[in-house]
């Protein structure tokens, strides 16, 4: 094919579909009714912003109270410097999956494939660029992490209400909440996450700056001590905690295709995370100096802090944005489930809410068998986020540019910072080798370990999980 023609053709397929990426055409018509305008500025959300606020909002839930726990583990200056390091490493990585989203729906626009009904997933996209035994990890990979991610915002529910109402145990509260979850088979896709995002975003906020403040007007306890670290067991389940906090973006691929102009989706996710250092360190590093060693036997920060009207009105806020979550963490798992049934192009809302009602099911079980707030997180961070989020996207990248007519072609070019496509070899292959052995070996051996004492000391099927013993009972 004649170079020129083929630039042409790369340039159409750019502008028309990507860039314009009038996929549910919304943006495009002008409807003046009431309802129309009401239904699109809480349901229809494509913009940047509605990226911002999901990447961001998706990103810190439950894990802004078991960071106070991992920095006991850590000491505050680790705790302070891996959150950092992580938040930059996430976004790094965010960005390559952004490049290959691009360079796939690239590929496939050309060949004329439409996207009209159809979201495209990460493991659609690792099929699409390297090929079937990539997909099959990919969808592995993500679906246990999508499916651990759930089971966890649904434990943190149980977990958070009984400091409001400890009258039930936590065992009951979890089979309340998995019931109250199971709605979200109703809210077809990422763009109808609009004002939950929004909302969301708001609640974590209200919570982080309540911990920082109510900690710092609790002061230090008597005899405070900051003797972390002492174990290296804890020290890299705590640091595993933070890999796990900033690897919210196994969801990256769906919130990208749910915006208008996926190209622009790029610097969004390191937004995000600067927005989400100014929630999770200041929260960490205060009630850490409050409480000190106290918070390695409390993973929830909740549960240290006096009981006021503010701290129940953060534990009720937490609950609604877990239950925003458990729906970002459990959608893509639905999409997954209705190719897999074959009902993904399906019109009708109800027969799909009925098809997803397997997925929810098994997430329900795991929580009451598993219903360790914390050490969980961390299990969770070594084995499977650091490869659904850090090592399978750099590796990814490696192989899908390491020719260079690929290179050439490449949908979009190394960014301004990193010019050469050497340099960003070099740094996805220190991410790999990083993520590997500090993440996934060290890690990994650390939470399990801490993980199974938790199983010893509180059995499975636990009935109330690191609650006080009864005689206290108010």
């Amino acid at each position: 094919m004649v170079p020129q023609k083929q630039a042409e053709e790369a340039i159409v397929a750019g502008d028309v579909s990507v860039n314009d990426g009038t996929d549910g055409g919304e943006e495009g018509r002008v409807d003046h009714e009431p309802i129309h305008r009401f239904k699109s500025l809480f349901w229809h959300g494509g913009s940047v912003y509605d990226a911002w606020f999901s990447c961001a909002s998706n990103q810190v839930a439950q894990v802004l109270l078991t960071l106070p726990y991992s920095f006991s583990q850590l000491g505050m200056l680790s705790g302070v410097i891996l959150q950092v390091f992580y938040g930059l490493l996430g976004s790094w990585t965010a960005y390559l999956i952004s490049v290959l989203y691009v360079e796939y729906r690239t590929r496939k626009e050309k060949e004329n494939v439409s996207f009209k009904n159809h979201v495209i997933q990460w493991y659609e996209v690792l099929d699409g660029l390297l090929g079937p035994q990539w997909k099959a990890v990919g969808l592995a990979f993500n679906c246990t992490f999508l499916l651990f991610g759930s089971v966890i915002q649904l434990i943190a529910c149980a977990s958070n209400i009984y400091y409001i109402n400890d009258r039930l145990d936590k065992r009951t509260w979890t089979y309340i909440f998995g019931a109250c979850c199971a709605t979200t088979v109703f809210i077809p896709s990422f763009h109808n996450y609009r004002i939950w995002s929004f909302l969301g975003l708001g609640m974590t906020t209200y919570t982080a700056w309540y911990l920082a403040i109510a900690a710092l007007i609790h002061g230090q306890v008597d005899g405070v001590k900051h003797s972390g670290p002492t174990k290296l067991v804890l020290y890299f389940t705590g640091a595993t905690n933070v890999l796990y906090t900033f690897g919210g973006h196994a969801v990256t691929v769906e919130i990208m295709h749910a915006m208008w102009k996926p190209r622009k989706f790029k610097y969004v996710y390191l937004f995000a995370t600067i927005y989400v250092f100014t929630l999770t360190i200041p929260s960490a590093a205060a009630v850490y100096w409050a409480f000190g060693d106290q918070l390695l036997d409390h993973a929830n920060a909740f549960s240290l802090l006096p009981r006021t009207g503010f701290r129940d009105a953060a534990v009720i806020l937490m609950l609604i944005h877990q239950f925003i979550t458990f729906g970002f963490a459990c959608t893509p798992l639905y999409f997954v489930w209705e190719k897999v049934v074959r009902m993904h192009d399906t019109k009708s809302i109800c027969l799909r809410a009925l098809v997803r009602v397997p997925v929810v099911i098994p997430i329900w079980f795991l929580a009451i068998i598993f219903p360790f707030f914390g050490p969980i997180n961390s299990a969770v961070g070594a084995l499977l986020v650091s490869f659904t989020v850090y090592i399978i996207p750099s590796l990814a990248h490696m192989l899908t540019y390491r020719k260079a007519s690929a290179r050439q072609n490449a949908a979009e070019k190394p960014p301004f910072f990193l010019p050469s496509w050497t340099a960003m070899f070099v740094l996805n292959t220190f991410v790999v080798g990083w993520v590997f052995v500090v993440g996934f070996g060290f890690g990994g051996w650390a939470s399990m370990s801490n993980f199974i004492s938790q199983v010893d000391s509180f059995g499975l099927f636990a009935k109330c999980y690191q609650c006080k013993p009864p005689a206290h009972h108010h």
